[in-house]
């Protein structure tokens, strides 16, 4: 695998490939924008995630509705968030570079974003995260450690 960030324009056109109705921005080759309705299962709901890659600033996954999500009967925060307000989601754990610019979002970040969400609806059903993970609160890991990894990788 190339250790090259792939170029915004290409990321882009994989993601029109993959999900041709979605909304996607570009300032140029720093900064992309996807929006789109993730249905992770038969059975589940819709959700309207959006993923934010800056270069030097890492990428970033919210889901915009529903907002706010579900929580689990008890349990006052969601499982593997950076940020419970923005409904920010911990896909993969920044310091082990599980995932970096060289990759394409359709193959990581989009499958993940659907693991995570199905993860999520047995979590809302159960109480119980049964995603894997490395246990943590919202702010365990920083922005300004999703930036080093980015800026490693860039």
């Amino acid at each position: 695998m190339s250790k090259q960030r792939i170029p915004l324009i290409r990321q882009a056109a994989a993601l029109k490939s993959y999900f041709p109705t979605s909304k996607i921005t570009r300032k140029g080759d720093q900064e992309i924008t996807w929006i789109h309705d993730l249905h992770p299962t038969p059975l589940s709901s819709i959700y309207k995630v959006k993923l934010c890659y800056k270069k030097g600033k890492g990428i970033k996954i919210s889901v915009l509705e529903p907002y706010p999500l579900l929580r689990a009967e008890g349990i006052p925060d969601l499982p593997h968030v950076y940020s419970n307000e923005k409904q920010e989601l911990c896909l993969y754990y920044p310091r082990d570079k599980e995932w970096t610019p060289n990759m394409y979002y359709v193959t990581t970040i989009i499958p993940w974003i659907s693991e995570w969400l199905l993860h999520y609806e047995i979590w809302v059903g159960t109480g119980i995260w049964t995603g894997g993970g490395i246990e943590h609160g919202p702010k365990e890991t920083t922005n300004s450690e999703l930036e080093n990894a980015s800026q490693i990788a860039s």
